[in-house]
């Protein structure tokens, strides 16, 4: 029950724009004991067929600047191969630091552009 829940809670929040690797990652790890390499690895393939079906909603709507995506989708999709490798070889410990920092700066960063617009 609590994976359809975690599962629910993390489509809602991709839905959102925001990510749902905030979700489940954490969830994964702290409520259901799975080490953070294997959460990250369970991020990616729930993130892939997430981020297609939104892609194409967005191109069907006419929201993709296409030139503006493939100067982002380039770079990323090889920083992204150097960080799983760099990934692979970090200590688990190490990986869950770093992720709880880069959360903990992105809530920051959200409560001071809610106190801005306010």
């Amino acid at each position: 029950m609590i994976l359809i829940a975690v599962g629910f809670a993390s489509g809602i929040i991709s839905g959102m724009g925001i990510g749902g690797g905030t979700v489940l990652i954490p969830a994964l790890t702290i409520l259901m004991g799975v080490d953070q390499k294997t959460a990250q690895a369970v991020n990616l393939i729930y993130f892939v067929p997430t981020a297609v079906i939104a892609l194409a909603d967005h191109f069907k709507n006419g929201r993709v600047e296409k030139g503006t995506a493939i100067k982002v989708a380039v770079p990323g999709l090889i920083f992204a191969g150097i960080g799983a490798f760099i990934a692979m070889g970090t200590d688990p410990s190490v990986l869950r630091k770093c992720f709880g920092y880069f959360l903990g700066i992105m809530g920051c960063m959200e409560i001071y552009k809610g106190i801005k617009h306010k």
